[in-house]
C-alpha cells in the first residue's frame, strides 16, 4: 500500500517569544514493515539551524533552533510512504519463555528491553488484575493473548475523540472504559508490561477511521516485543493487528518520547494557540496515488486562516 501524506501545524503566540530548541519526530521509520519513499519538511519562520539525529529511541528527527523572537512557528510535511506488511501474522516466537504469561526473556534482550518492561515505571494493581484476567482467558496463551487485548479494548470501552492532553492514567482509562486512542494505546501497553511483555507507545498514522474520528488526524497504538517476531503493532482503538494500513512515525517507552514535535517557549505571561490538520490518502500503485492528487488536490488551510483560528 501506497500513502500519501500531509501534515500540516501552527502554533501562533500573542506576542514574540523565544523558541527553545525544538525536536521534530515527523520522518516516518524505515524498516521491515515500511519503506519512506519521499519526505519534504517546510518551517517558517526558517531555523537559524537544523540537525538530523537519531534520537534515544533510534527514531530519525530534526532538531530546530531559533536566535530571534519569534510569533509564529509553522511547519509543514508531505511525505510518501509505501507499507510492506500485508499480514501481520508473518512470525514465530523463537523462545519458549515468551510463549506463555507471564513472559520472560533472554537476559541479554532484557537489558535492551528494560525501559519497556515493568519495572520501568509503576502499574495500577486494578491493570494487572484485569490483564491477568484476560490472559486466563486464552489460557495463559501470549500470541492470543495480544489480540483478545485489542479486541476487548475495542468492543469493550468507548472510543472518543480527545484532541489535546496528555494521556489519560491507564487505571483511569480501565476505571471509567473511555478513552481516546493515545488512551487505550496506553492502557494496552501497561497491561502488557504487567505479564511481562515489553510494550512501548507509537505514533503514526492509519488509513482506517475509528468511528469517533470524522477526519484523518494523528493515531497512536502499541507495539510489542516478540523474540523471533520483533516489535509488532497491535491497535486497541480499532482492535487489529497493525498491518499495512498503519503508517509509524515514531515508537518510545514514553509517550512523551514519542511525540511529533517537542519544544518549549520563553515569553512571561504568553500565551500560544496551535492548529493542525492532517490528510492521508492510499492507493495501490505510485501511478494511482499521481493520480489521485491530479484529480482532487489536497485541501488545508491557509497559514492566516489557521492563525485567526
Amino acid at each position: 500500500m501506497l500513502f500519501h501524506i500531509r501534515h500540516a501545524l501552527r502554533y501562533a503566540y500573542e506576542r514574540p517569544v523565544f523558541l527553545e530548541p525544538t525536536v521534530l519526530r515527523l520522518i516516518p521509520r524505515s524498516d521491515p514493515a515500511q519503506q519512506l519513499i519521499h519526505h519534504g519538511l517546510s518551517i517558517h519562520p526558517q531555523a537559524s539551524g537544523s540537525s538530523r539525529v537519531l534520537d534515544a529511541n533510534g527514531s530519525e528527527a530534526v532538531v530546530l533552533w531559533f536566535d530571534a523572537l519569534q510569533d509564529s512557528l509553522s511547519i509543514e510535511m508531505d511525505l510518501v510512504v509505501r507499507t510492506l506488511r500485508s499480514n501481520p501474522f508473518d512470525w514465530i516466537v523463537s523462545d519458549p519463555a515468551a510463549r506463555r504469561l507471564p513472559a520472560t526473556y533472554p537476559a541479554d534482550e532484557t537489558l535492551s528491553l528494560a525501559p519497556c518492561l515493568a519495572g520501568a515505571e509503576p502499574i495500577d494493581a486494578a491493570v494487572c488484575r484485569w490483564a491477568a484476567d484476560r490472559a486466563a482467558e486464552v489460557e495463559g496463551d501470549t500470541i492470543r493473548f495480544l489480540g483478545h487485548l485489542a479486541d476487548t479494548i475495542h468492543q469493550g470501552f468507548h472510543h472518543i475523540g480527545r484532541p489535546d492532553g496528555e494521556p489519560m492514567a491507564a487505571a483511569d482509562t480501565l476505571a471509567s472504559r473511555t478513552g481516546a486512542c493515545r488512551d487505550t494505546a496506553m492502557l494496552y501497553v501497561h497491561a502488557c508490561r504487567s505479564l511481562g511483555l515489553a510494550a512501548r507507545f507509537v505514533s503514526g498514522y492509519s488509513m482506517h477511521h475509528p468511528e469517533e474520528v470524522s477526519e484523518h488526524e494523528l493515531h497512536a497504538w502499541a507495539e510489542v516485543y516478540l523474540p523471533g517476531g520483533g516489535w509488532r503493532g497491535y491497535d486497541p482503538s480499532l482492535g487489529l493487528a497493525v498491518a499495512d494500513g498503519h503508517v509509524a512515525l515514531t515508537a518510545a517507552p514514553d509517550h512523551q518520547l514519542a511525540a511529533p514535535v517537542s519544544g518549549r517557549y520563553r515569553g512571561t505571561g504568553v500565551t500560544s494557540s496551535m492548529h493542525y490538520a492532517v490528510e492521508v490518502r492510499s492507493a495501490e500503485t505510485l501511478e494511482a496515488l499521481q493520480a489521485l492528487d491530479r484529480d482532487r488536490p489536497l485541501q488545508l488551510p491557509k497559514a492566516e486562516e489557521w492563525l485567526r483560528g
